[in-house]
């Protein structure tokens, strides 16, 4: 028999939806609204004069060659952030999911780095791969290398994201019965086989959903990285769309280019997660 909610009436149903909505509504709509707006205006520094100018920021944002460089290093950087994070924290999710002593310790200690904020952990990071004062790395200069400084934000940005990883990875491990598994192994199906033909493909909406939440990660939660791991430095090597959107308004001033830098980071966004539901999902197995 089908479980549905029965109401007394529709103004409590509208009243349980109410708070999500406004949330969405003030919190996100609203901003987008904005922000769509602003994107179409050229202000001064102080805000004390506007003027209407239609597509021009778009059109000088798109004859800027930084603007493209940013889009290269946002494409490689959240490349390496999903794949990686993604595959540590399904491998750790596999690793706690035995029956080990201790095991709820090691789960412990494995979501505690989601608990930290994303600029303390670049804090953290920045202190062990400093130069000349860093416990891991010697010959080691993100502040004039590109190439450390983008392994540097990576490294930071996939240890912050997978705790989050880990927590649905085993959530799903653990949904899956055990029967199905030894039924595989009766079978004489060794554990790699076992993975890849049943534990894996069962967790498909569980990697599909995180493939989704991470590139949002990326795209968006990361600004407090690199913000204070590397400033975007050196030569723009680590900046971002994100942290381009914030430069350019925040200390550039440039009000309308910042805002259609964000309105075409959101229509980004919205086509890849539309292209993953388009494409993507017909893998999952539900």
């Amino acid at each position: 028999m089908e479980n549905r909610a029965i109401f007394s009436g529709r103004m409590l149903a509208y009243l349980l939806v109410l708070p999500q909505f406004a949330i969405s509504l003030i919190f996100f709509y609203w901003p987008a609204i904005q922000a769509l707006w602003q994107s179409f205006l050229v202000q001064d520094a102080f805000g004390l004069s506007t003027e209407f100018v239609w597509f021009e920021n778009y059109v000088n944002l798109l004859r800027t060659p930084e603007y493209y460089q940013a889009i290269g290093v946002t494409l490689v950087f959240s490349a390496f952030v999903v794949v990686l994070s993604l595959v540590i924290g399904l491998l750790l999710a596999v690793m706690a999911n035995h029956n080990v002593t201790g095991v709820q310790i090691y789960r412990t200690f494995l979501i505690i780095p989601y608990a930290v904020a994303p600029a303390v952990a670049s804090v953290l990071f920045i202190f062990m791969f400093q130069p000349g004062l860093g416990m891991i790395a010697r010959a080691w200069n993100p502040i004039l290398n590109g190439t450390h400084a983008m392994i540097l934000v990576i490294i930071v940005a996939v240890w912050n994201q997978i705790s989050y990883n880990f927590l649905f990875f085993l959530a799903g491990l653990q949904s899956i019965p055990k029967s199905v598994i030894e039924a595989a192994a009766i079978d004489g199906a060794r554990p790699v086989r076992r993975f890849w033909t049943i534990v894996f493909p069962l967790l498909s909406p569980t990697t599909f959903f995180l493939i989704i939440i991470n590139i949002t990660y990326v795209f968006f939660n990361t600004l407090g990285i690199i913000d204070t791991a590397t400033g975007g430095g050196p030569n723009g090597a680590t900046q971002t769309l994100v942290y381009k959107v914030f430069q350019d308004g925040k200390v550039g001033a440039d009000l309308g280019g910042s805002a259609a830098q964000s309105v075409i980071l959101m229509i980004i966004v919205v086509v890849l997660t539309a292209f993953q539901f388009r494409y993507v999902e017909k893998k999952v197995h539900y």
